[in-house]
């Protein structure tokens, strides 16, 4: 197994998936950075992919809040310029604890100080806990700092809720654990350009990352950044039984944006759920519909923007 070599800078570290980078995480990442600067260290967090449980249970199917270019991103505008993400696999997973702390932490990752949950276990068959760290520690010259139960149960439950909001369309709620708005990101695509019959061309989303997990079917409100502009629109995630799709489509409308914009990747950031997806008796029924939905968008970008 190839692993970089040794940071330059003494580091204080945490670990964990982080997936979501919610609110339950950021506090974990101000304390990394807050300790950084007090002691002169390199706040550094160490991260996986694939995520855990999909290379050591098979039939998991867990979906993720986050790409792992999302991810980064949200790391990095919370302040955070060491990011690692290491690949996980049996042949990783099969490190004993002492393999771990010795190889990564202290040789490749020059560790000072680390920031990490209480229920922290890790090593071949995560059978090495934090006491076992502290030990490494003692050993090795380096500081654990404990994360309470309280603090960690709190990143626990705020992840699980966000991706059973998310499922359930309840947009709102997953924003308000995340502390920023849920995004979408992917390759606009040619579609059967149908929208633009009924004058309301979209994007066709394509996003590759097959892990990443899709909200409920529907129609939602959505923001953009495009040339450094936010730009607002609808979204459609769906069959569009109308039309009788196959495939499940992510298509945006944006208002008052007549780019041509095909192969180029769209960061969507999803704001409110305006309805199911529904079928309707015609095309025009459904551009009836869709000048519905874009006056209530509206109505509600005026009172949120």
């Amino acid at each position: 197994m190839n692993f970089k070599a040794k940071a330059r800078q003494h580091t204080v570290i945490t670990i964990g998936t982080f997936d979501g980078v919610h609110i339950g995480h950021q506090k974990i990442i101000q304390r990394l950075i807050a300790v950084g600067k007090e002691k002169n260290l390199s706040p550094s967090l160490l991260s996986f992919f694939p995520h855990p449980r999909m290379v050591l249970q098979k039939e998991s199917d867990i979906k993720l809040i986050n790409t792992v270019a999302e991810k980064t991103y949200i790391l990095k505008k919370l302040g955070l310029t060491n990011i690692v993400i290491k690949e996980f696999t049996k042949e990783f997973s099969n490190l004993s604890a002492k393999e771990f702390v010795e190889t990564v932490l202290i040789n490749e990752l020059n560790l000072k100080h680390i920031i990490i949950g209480y229920d922290h276990h890790f090593g071949s068959n995560r059978t090495a806990n934090i006491n076992d760290l502290k030990k490494f520690g003692n050993i090795n010259n380096f500081n654990v700092e404990e994360i309470s139960a309280q603090d960690v149960n709190a990143v626990a439950v705020s992840s699980t809720k966000i991706r059973t909001a998310l499922v359930k369309g309840d947009i709102e709620t997953a924003n308000q654990f995340l502390g920023y708005n849920f995004m979408l990101t992917g390759e606009v695509v040619k579609g059967k350009s149908i929208g633009r019959t009924i004058n309301f061309p979209t994007a066709n989303i394509l996003i590759k990352e097959n892990y990443k997990l899709i909200p409920k079917k529907g129609v939602y409100v959505v923001k953009t950044q495009y040339n450094n502009e936010a730009v607002w629109g609808m979204m459609n995630i769906g069959n569009n039984p109308t039309i009788k799709e196959k495939q499940e489509t992510i298509e945006v409308h944006l208002f008052n944006f007549n780019t041509s914009i095909y192969g180029e990747i769209l960061c969507i950031e999803l704001l409110a759920r305006l309805r199911d997806e529904q079928k309707y008796e015609s095309i025009e029924a459904l551009r009836l519909q869709l000048e519905q939905d874009k006056t209530q968008a509206l109505t509600y970008i005026k009172n949120n923007a």
